[in-house]
């Protein structure tokens, strides 16, 4: 199944018409930058879509989400009408529409991830290359984490990360 696609332009008129704007992107990343009036309903949580008879329009931050769970948001939807915001958040954004950032807000938990990982895995080979050979377990073990999160779908990293005092967000 495949949602329709809007253009910024396009859903913003189907906005103004009375269609609900739909978040489906993670807590962490709906608390740091969104679009103004959006309701947040994470993937995860589909099922309660708000059916107001009202149509809705869904968005992520670049729409891949989106297209990938099509399907289980049309599910969920019951017959309400659903369009997908084409290019997500980033497309929003980059045709001059308006959004609520907050940057107070921890950054989102993957970019987190992404951080450490290419942090510890450099360090690692500049200590590996210079220091002694044994620093290179420091990348290899960050890249074997790598690859049973894309696996498995776990993250021991960024489970960790998630328990860090920064990353206590306020209620958004």
């Amino acid at each position: 199944m495949t949602l329709e696609t809007l253009t910024p332009s396009e859903a913003c008129a189907r906005i103004e018409a009375g269609a609900l704007l739909i978040d489906v992107r993670d807590a962490d990343e709906y608390a740091r930058k969104r679009i103004p009036g959006a309701i947040h309903v994470p993937l995860g949580r589909t099922s309660e879509l708000p059916l107001q008879g009202r149509p809705l329009i869904v968005y992520c931050k670049s729409g891949r989400r989106t297209t990938t769970h099509a399907a289980r948001i049309l599910e969920a939807a019951r017959g309400t009408p659903v369009c997908m915001l084409k290019g997500g958040l980033d497309a929003w954004s980059a045709a001059g529409f308006p959004t609520l950032e907050d940057r107070s807000q921890p950054l989102e938990l993957a970019r987190q991830v992404q951080i450490v990982a290419g942090t510890l895995a450099l360090i690692g080979a500049l200590l590996g290359w210079f220091v002694s050979a044994g620093f290179f377990v420091i990348p290899a073990f960050v890249g074997a984490g790598l690859i049973l999160a894309g696996v498995t779908g776990w993250c021991g990293m960024a489970k960790l990360l998630v328990l860090m005092p920064w990353n206590r967000r306020m209620a958004v």
